[in-house]
């Protein structure tokens, strides 16, 4: 009897350790129209997919979407300070980048952007992601290598947690993608939103 109920305390333990674990996991995305649904109704678009999952999978985590599109690092950071205070995430990912490459902004710029977003971050007591962006081949293979390189450079400056990009088997696959060939399509949303489930798991559990 005795041993009957010391093995169900500790599977409640167990259980409830198990839970907690991502008990207070509230995720602030910083992003730009890839995350923002351009084109789609939000009920369509991975965010709203994925914070489904986690309901559909009793996973107590909070996905709070700040994407905008046609964001860049420097409009982020004008932002950045309220969404912190206003949310008090336990995590941020940051998927910008984009629209800093497609206007050719400086690598170096680039890189002074993200370094801050990631610092004013962790500065607020939240763990960071930043995604690798890449940018379409037209701008050219030095800039856009140079470009793609800025994403590893920073995360090893800053110690955040450096993510896959989300399109790099989507954008190639013109069935997935907006007649723009720049905007994931709605048949695309599921995919990304698995990919981001199991990247975010992977992230939470570094």
């Amino acid at each position: 009897m005795t041993r009957c109920f010391l093995k169900s305390i500790i599977i409640l333990i167990l259980t409830n350790l198990s839970f907690t674990s991502h008990a207070n996991d509230k995720i602030l995305l910083i992003g730009d129209s890839l995350s923002a649904g351009y084109g789609l109704e939000q009920a369509q678009a991975w965010v709203h997919l994925l914070q489904n999952k986690y309901i559909e999978k009793n996973q107590p985590i909070t996905v709070i979407n700040t994407a905008i599109s046609g964001q860049t690092t420097d409009n982020a950071l004008l932002k950045i300070d309220a969404w912190l205070k206003a949310h008090q995430p336990s995590h941020v990912l940051i998927e910008l980048g984009g629209n800093d490459g497609i206007r050719g902004f400086p690598v170096k710029l680039l890189q002074k952007h993200l370094s801050q977003l990631v610092t004013i971050s962790q500065q607020h007591g939240a763990k960071v992601a930043l995604m690798e962006i890449h940018i379409p081949p037209n701008l050219g293979p030095r800039y856009r290598q140079m470009f793609t390189d800025s994403y590893s450079k920073v995360a090893k400056q800053t110690g955040a947690y450096l993510m896959p990009y989300f399109m790099s088997d989507i954008a190639v696959d013109t069935s997935l993608m907006l007649n723009d060939n720049l905007h994931p399509n709605a048949k695309a949303q599921p995919i990304i939103r698995d990919f981001m489930y199991s990247e975010i798991n992977k992230w939470l559990a570094d």
